[in-house]
């Protein structure tokens, strides 16, 4: 009994004893020594130091790096779990980055991603330059993203691998606690950043979150410790990693950190779609060229095995690796398994890839990774047992699974109904003396959300505030040379950010922006847009000095000179460039500015708008920032050449019924990247791109040229999940070898007008998931018709609500008007009948309309004639079958071309067709169709073309196909036929021709 007491006073009193170190010093003092460093280098926002300096030449190096919130001594919490140890005892020569405590450093809460991002790859030049090597970057959680986006910035130069853990790729798969992906996105979206910015996360809290992950573990170990408070020597192998998880090891997530971290990768998962910003550099993980080792947890609540492994698709380029442990998220980087299986692996892997050793047993490459993950141990006869085992919860959770797709479903149609009915809203609400103009929603935009990225070019990002700011200070160029609201001025530009600037700068004035085509004829479009002014680029500067009758000026490209301290634009340099940068980091910065004797040059011959200081322009009384009503006209757009040169007037009521239209259609919102291919002059790049990105509140990336050999490289860099086209312009695209940047694209949509049917199948089989958006428009007319299903490729769908009203009218084809009945009315046509497409002009803007029809089906109404033929089917969606001047007069009939197009593009070997008229002899014409083949070699046979053309009416079938090399396409991808034609009837032996025979057959010509 004494004895009994003894041994219960002795335990209470070391209790006692331990309890009250605890109190006093947070912990037990275990005499442990932290692994020996020196700091090698110490910048504005990390240390770097070096373990066990001295002691690693001829080793492989490895950088880790540590997550916002937990410190860098996470790599070396004790003897007994260090990381740095395991390393060093296994042949590596380990290096920290060292991000300290943002609540006690200097400026620290005030810290940025790209600061960390900086910061990383400036640690990666340091490392390279002590040692000679590359460097193997190694990063825990959030530390693994800042080595991929690090890599990604520098282009992989200098890393030799990657080796990340826990390290999500992809939020869009789920969150900690079940939360689904797309409920947290959609939150994080209404968050204010302001808010954020404001607030640092301490660390206790961080610490609370991390333990509320497992409650029940977390309880089971405090409760344990209290009851064996009493054995210091069981306590002690555990006290530092304990201390470390419940009290030392958690610092201050810096508010504006977390805004941007919400903002790029929670909220728009820009680590999987591409697109984040660095700086003002936009990255893309798809630039990771170097070897990729990704660690999950099986157990993992913070990032599940899904998130890492979506790596593989974020990064194409990459040999990407991957290796499972049964762990969560702590333990693949700290504990007994970490020190067992994960850091071996690690060493072995680092040894591997410098050509010293095989690969880890643990590691294997990230598609076996995959499927081994996806089948139990045990085989099948283990996986039967698991399934009978099973059924129940398994049904369970399926019944879970189907009303959460049910939930996010119903949470996906009220979002999309959430961001379109205001805008459908707000554009039945515009009447004609409504202020409305993109220099409006421009202003709306940069004050909703000025720090939001709103257009990118040649690899740099410029934010909504910088935009206005330059385009305001344009404003101020534009008053100093004397232009007023209503003035015509012409913009003779390439596409680039100052073009961009100036036309929105005239729309804020109120001003006309006549967009001339620098590949077009500039004479003829100034006489056209009656301008008197133009404003050029230096690639367009003589050109626009050359012309009669016009002022001249110069604007972009230059750069501060002499005694000019500020100009208006700074040219199309990068805004916010980080001060940090590593000097042989990769740039995409623009190269077409002048040089000093070119610029001298081009400013004596043109008045050079960059003299200008914005500050010292006197604002006269009658300015207002976006005068311009809904009735103004706004702009000014140029297709066809030489006699069929057209102007396109647009109003900014057009401009914004296109815009919103694009808007609701596509369903943009800030998630989206809106790529547009197509020059900012053509009028699809103005209404549909620059506008749909706008009323969406997307951002906008411009492309100096479409090139398909660069097409997925740049979409991958600037997160492109909508792109545009016109006509033909995607095959090319089609046609290219696979390209690694189009495998796990993220684009959605590809929105446009004038596919081909054929080309319209292609792109989405090909491109998959992707789908296409096809518009019809018209330009000066306010109607709209838009396939939203995309069920019926070729169909352009039905009218934007919003639009103008349509109906389709019988056509007099001989006479060009519309066919009246016997009471004088034009005549409405029945399902699958052609006519002509009428647009409804409003009662009070019939005065104003160009040769309105009025009186067409009721008296006193007003009607534009598109001159565009189509046919309504059963259902109501439109086909259009061919425009006024493409008809053929042959002696049959008149023949549209769109159903032979369709038809013979049907084949799967066609790659294009044009059908064209050809003179026959007696005055009239004989239907001809010319077709490309996607393979030259590919044997045409003349019964695929006639049962291509049996769902054409035997009088409108071609009287002769013939195979061309290539047809030929104007700038906007069109296809020409005026060279075609103009070849006439092809004789015997011109290639590949076949003729129709009087059986209705095809045969090749003797």
């Amino acid at each position: 009994m004494t004895t009994s007491l003894l041994r219960l006073g002795a335990r209470l009193g070391a209790t006692a004893q331990n309890a009250l170190e605890v109190v006093r010093f947070g912990g037990l003092d275990t005499g442990e020594d932290a692994a020996p460093y020196e700091v090698v280098g110490a910048r504005r926002v990390y240390r770097l130091r070096h373990y066990y300096p001295g002691d690693g030449e001829g080793r492989p190096v490895v950088l880790l790096v540590p997550p916002l919130m937990i410190t860098a001594e996470v790599y070396d919490i004790s003897s007994r779990v260090s990381a740095v140890r395991v390393l060093r005892e296994l042949g590596a020569d380990p290096w920290v980055v060292d991000f300290g405590a943002p609540e006690r450093e200097p400026g620290g809460l005030e810290r940025t991603i790209t600061d960390h991002v900086l910061a990383v790859s400036d640690a990666v030049d340091r490392v390279r330059k002590a040692t000679g090597r590359d460097v193997h970057v190694a990063g825990y959680s959030q530390g693994g993203m800042f080595a991929y986006q690090a890599a990604a910035y520098r282009r992989s130069e200098g890393v030799a691998s990657l080796v990340t853990f826990g390290s999500p790729a992809d939020t869009s798969v789920g969150l900690p606690f079940g939360v689904p992906a797309w409920l947290a996105a959609e939150g994080a979206g209404r968050i204010p950043e302001g808010l954020i910015r404001g607030f640092a996360v301490p660390g206790w809290v961080l610490r609370t979150g991390f333990q509320l992950l497992s409650p029940v573990k977390s309880v089971r170990s405090r409760v344990g410790f209290v009851l064996a408070l009493h054995d210091r020597e069981r306590l002690a192998p555990r006290e530092r990693q304990r201390r470390f998880i419940e009290r030392e090891g958690w610092v201050a997530w810096p508010g504006p950190a977390l805004a941007e971290f919400i903002r790029q990768f929670v909220a728009h998962n820009r680590m999987l779609t591409g697109g984040f910003v660095i700086g003002d550099r936009v990255v893309t993980l798809a630039d990771i060229t170097c070897p990729v080792l990704a660690f999950a947890g099986e157990v993992d609540e913070i990032a599940p095995p899904a998130m890492v492994r979506a790596i593989g698709r974020a990064a194409p380029r990459a040999e990407v690796y991957g290796a499972t442990l049964r762990a969560g998220h702590f333990g693949l980087v700290v504990g007994s398994l970490a020190v067992s299986r994960t850091w071996p692996a690690v060493a072995e892997w680092v040894r591997w890839r410098d050509g010293d050793g095989d690969l880890p047993e643990l590691v294997r490459p990230l598609e076996s990774e995959e499927r081994a993950a996806a089948s139990p141990p045990g085989g099948a006869a283990a996986y039967g047992l698991q399934l009978a085992a099973g059924i129940g919860v398994n049904a369970a959770r399926s019944a879970v699974v189907t009303a959460a797709r049910a939930v996010q479903g119903i949470g996906q149609i009220a979002r999309e109904a959430g961001q379109n009915l205001p805008r459908l809203a707000r554009l039945e609400r515009i009447q004609a003396d409504t202020r409305m103009s993109m220099g409006l929603l421009l202003d709306e935009q940069a004050d909703r959300a000025p720090d939001d990225v709103f257009f990118l070019y040649q690899g740099r990002a410029y934010t909504q505030a910088a935009a206005k700011g330059r385009i305001d200070a344009v404003v101020r160029g534009l008053i100093h040379i004397g232009v007023r609201q209503g003035d015509p001025v012409g913009v003779l530009m390439e596409t680039r950010p100052t073009a961009l600037a100036l036309v929105a700068a005239l729309n804020r004035l109120g001003a006309v922006a006549v967009l001339l085509r620098p590949d077009g004829d500039p004479a003829r479009e100034a006489a056209l847009g009656e301008v008197d002014r133009i404003i050029a680029d230096p690639q367009n500067a003589e050109r626009a000095a050359a012309l009669p009758g016009v002022r001249a000026y110069l604007l972009g490209g230059g750069r501060a000179r002499g005694d000019r301290t500020r100009g208006l634009l700074l040219a199309d340099a990068p805004i916010d460039a980080p001060t940090d940068a590593p000097t042989d980091a990769p740039t995409d910065a623009p190269t077409d500015a002048p040089t000093d004797a070119l610029t001298d040059m081009l400013t004596d011959m043109l008045t050079d708008m960059e003299r200008i200081d914005p500050d010292r322009v006197a604002v006269p009384g009658w300015y207002r920032p976006n005068p311009g009503r809904a009735g103004d006209l706004a702009f000014v757009c140029f297709t066809g050449d030489g006699e069929h040169l057209r102007a396109h007037r647009i109003t900014n009521r057009r401009w914004a019924l296109s815009a919103f239209g694009t808007a609701s259609s596509a369903s943009l919102s800030a998630a989206d990247t809106v790529f547009s291919i197509t020059p900012l002059q053509h009028p699809s790049a103005l209404l549909m791109s620059l506008g749909g990105a706008v009323a969406g509140g997307s951002r906008l990336a411009l492309a100096t040229a479409y090139d398909p050999e660069t097409f997925w490289d740049e979409a991958r860099r600037y997160g492109v999940t909508v792109a545009s086209y016109t006509w033909t312009l995607l095959r090319d695209l089609v046609n290219a070898p696979p390209h690694p940047g189009e495998r796990h694209h993220a684009v959605r949509l590809f929105i446009g007008s004038g596919m081909p049917r054929g080309l319209w199948r292609r792109v989405e089989e090909r491109f998959a998931p992707a789908r296409v958006l096809e518009f019809y428009a018209t330009t000066e007319a306010e109607a709209i018709l838009v396939n939203l299903t995309g069920r019926k490729p070729g169909s352009l769908g039905r009218p934007l609500p919003g639009s103008a009203r349509v109906r389709l009218a019988r056509y007099d084809l001989e006479n060009g008007r519309p066919e009246q009945g016997p009471d004088g009315f034009a005549v409405e046509c029945a399902p699958d009948e052609i006519g002509v497409l009428l647009v409804r002009v409003a009662p009070g803007a019939a005065a104003s309309a160009r040769r309105p029809l009025r009186g067409v089906f009721a008296p006193g109404d007003a009607w534009l004639s598109t001159g565009d033929l189509f046919r309504r089917d059963a259902d109501g969606d439109y086909w259009l079958v061919g425009r006024e001047t493409e008809l053929i007069r042959t002696a049959e009939g008149i023949v549209p071309p769109g159903p032979i197009r369709d038809a013979l593009g049907d084949l799967p070997y066609v790659d294009a067709v044009a059908v064209y008229g050809v003179p026959a002899g007696d005055g009239t014409e004989a239907v001809a169709a010319a077709i490309s083949l996607r393979d030259p070699d590919t044997e045409v046979k003349p019964v695929d073309l006639a049962e291509a053309l049996l769902r054409v009416p035997p009088e409108m079938r071609p009287a002769l196909v013939r195979v061309v090399d290539e047809i030929p396409v104007t700038g906007g991808r069109r296809l020409r036929t005026d060279s075609l034609r103009a070849e006439g009837m092809p004789r015997p032996g011109q290639g590949r021709v076949y003729v129709r025979d009087s059986a209705g057959g095809y045969r090749p010509l003797a």
